[in-house]
């Protein structure tokens, strides 16, 4: 398996699957398959349907290669973006088989884009967690539910027995403190 810290083209591998070269797919699948089921693994919380949605992501992100489009996001994001909203899809609509039309992968992969820089930078999990450690741990908490779990605001508020308004607080100064982090 290929070090996740090795540099990788993800766009040209996203365009080589575009032009119908497997061996672009398997080097995407072998790089991203073990993080993306932890993504899909958090989410639905049952390793055979995560699995299933790793696999369905790849198939659905071959078939759709061709609509990357790089000056919207990073590839790597759009790969995330199609895992993590099939996930939540299973989670919302268990027993359908869905998958996201083109637009809205285009749509999504704004959402990804923090994702995205962030990698860019060369950032590591390391400095992520650092930083979410930084957090009082209400408010990282409410950072993990809404973007690893895939829980609204509203979800988040009832499962932690806050007001929505705090919830929603909560979120947007604890990514402008990740950001700080970060930079």
């Amino acid at each position: 398996m290929p070090s996740h810290d090795a540099p990788f083209d993800y766009e040209s591998a996203v365009m080589a699957c575009a032009r119908g070269e497997r061996y672009a797919l398997q080097s995407l699948y072998e790089r991203e398959s073990r993080w993306l089921l932890g993504v899909a693994l958090r989410i639905v919380r049952d390793p055979q349907q995560a699995e299933d949605v790793v696999h369905d992501g790849f198939v659905q992100a071959w078939q759709h290669a061709g609509t990357f489009d790089p000056a919207i996001g990073s590839a790597r994001g759009w790969l995330y973006t199609i895992v993590r909203h099939r996930a939540l899809k299973a989670v919302r609509h268990p027993g359908r088989v869905v998958s996201l039309a083109p637009e809205e992968l285009a749509r999504w992969s704004d959402a990804t884009q923090a994702d995205a820089e962030v990698d860019d930078r060369g950032l590591d999990v390391g400095s992520l967690e650092r930083c979410l450690d930084r957090l009082e741990a209400p408010r990282r908490a409410c950072v993990l539910h809404a973007f690893v779990d895939g829980f609204t605001h509203e979800q988040i508020a009832e499962r932690l027995a806050t007001p929505l308004g705090t919830v929603k607080s909560w979120i947007r100064r604890s990514l402008v403190a990740l950001k700080e982090c970060l930079a």
